[in-house]
């Protein structure tokens, strides 16, 4: 989505030769030039150096943001049984098999984060071309598909946040409203860049952190100085 419009464009000015700015220094500057009437979802954008192409260059993961990410997580189980009642118990918005997966090819996705237990996955991944996509599709890599399936379903609504780097080598998320304080802020930016280093692929070379940025939703970006991030 390109960014336009009169706040926009004067929100611009202010972060004219700025860059490479220190984490609290790039906060303050996004919070203080957000002026949306509702509350801003607090973005990064990581372009990294990896070739996503190459199977030994995937960078994915998981990260539980200490503060959450400030969104209501909708949660769809794939359980049968007992799971399916924990994963009910646990607060999950949707839970079921067949009749979910029926649900889900009719065009109804009204979830966040799919969970499977193991046994359900034959059925899960019949539906592979609609949630791949999305990044939706359950991975054990990332904890969703488990058979603690009340942990998972804890986990994501507590604002744990999936990450998946794009063709284009660079990685996106959501990390907070712009109502949170900055130190809530900083804190979330900083575990999840730990949880990417900590993902970097055996066959990345060279610079790994190439160039990190920050908004809000409807705020220009300003870049970070990567270097303090570095492993």
């Amino acid at each position: 989505m390109v960014k336009t419009g009169k706040k926009f464009l004067s929100a611009k000015k202010e972060f004219e030769g700025k860059f490479d700015l220190s984490l609290e220094e790039a906060i303050s500057l996004v919070k203080s030039n957000s002026s949306a009437k509702f509350d801003e979802t607090i973005d990064i954008a990581i372009n990294l150096g990896v070739d996503p192409k190459h199977a030994d260059q995937m960078v994915r993961g998981v990260c539980a943001l200490p503060h959450g990410n400030g969104k209501d997580v909708r949660v769809a189980v794939f359980a049968k049984g007992e799971k399916a009642e924990e994963a009910k118990k646990a607060g999950a918005d949707l839970v079921g098999a067949e009749d979910l997966m029926e649900t889900i090819q009719g065009g109804a996705i009204d979830f966040d984060r799919c969970i499977a237990t193991p046994d359900m996955m034959a059925i899960v991944g019949r539906l592979g071309k609609v949630l791949g996509p999305r990044n939706l599709m359950p991975n054990p890599k990332v904890g969703t598909v488990t058979v603690d399936v009340e942990k998972a379903v804890k986990s994501a609504k507590s604002g744990e946040v999936q990450f998946k780097v794009e063709k284009s080598g660079v990685l996106q998320a959501g990390l907070g409203k712009v109502s949170f304080d900055k130190q809530k802020i900083s804190e979330n930016i900083t575990a999840f860049i730990e949880s990417v280093n900590k993902a970097k692929p055996a066959g990345a070379k060279g610079t790994y952190l190439k160039k990190i940025t920050v908004s809000s939703t409807m705020g220009p970006s300003v870049t970070i100085d990567s270097n303090q991030f570095a492993n």
